[in-house]
């Protein structure tokens, strides 16, 4: 049940503040949601979709990074429609192969227009744990990365 193909059809982002303006306790939340599903064929279903990063501060909105567009996941496409139409629901294993797509796929987008706009990119950074008390390194090994 692969994904054959994948496009963008709208590309947005938006910075609400300037870019000198300080962030404090900024919050960056993501979200891929599945707008249309339909069937193609007996075997395939476009998949229509949208994902969001807001970037909010304790006083305000901060901006707004929102990608659309469509994929083409191969599989038994008259269930999954019908599922679709009747509930709003997916089967769990299709969910989370068509989510971790859209993720994949829009990430990287998304840090390349944070980047332009000057915002954090929408990813966790990882921490540099460096311990105080730690035996001296071996020559050639770095700090930990969590």
């Amino acid at each position: 049940m692969p994904v054959r193909s994948f496009e963008f059809s709208t590309v947005d982002g938006r910075r609400l503040t300037k870019t000198s303006a300080q962030l404090i306790n900024l919050r960056v939340d993501h979200n891929s949601t599945v707008t249309l599903i339909t069937e193609t064929a007996p075997n395939q279903a476009n998949v229509d979709f949208r994902f969001t990063a807001n970037y909010r501060s304790s006083e305000a909105p901060i901006g707004l990074i929102q990608l659309e567009g469509t994929l083409v996941w191969e599989g038994d496409a008259k269930s999954l429609v019908t599922g679709w139409s009747s509930g709003g629901q997916m089967p769990p294993e299709v969910a989370n192969e068509i989510h971790t797509v859209i993720m994949t796929n829009c990430i990287p987008e998304a840090v390349i227009l944070a980047r332009e706009l000057r915002l954090p990119p929408p990813i966790p950074i990882p921490q540099v744990n460096v311990a105080q008390t730690a035996p001296p390194l071996k020559k050639g090994r770095s700090p930990e990365v969590m």
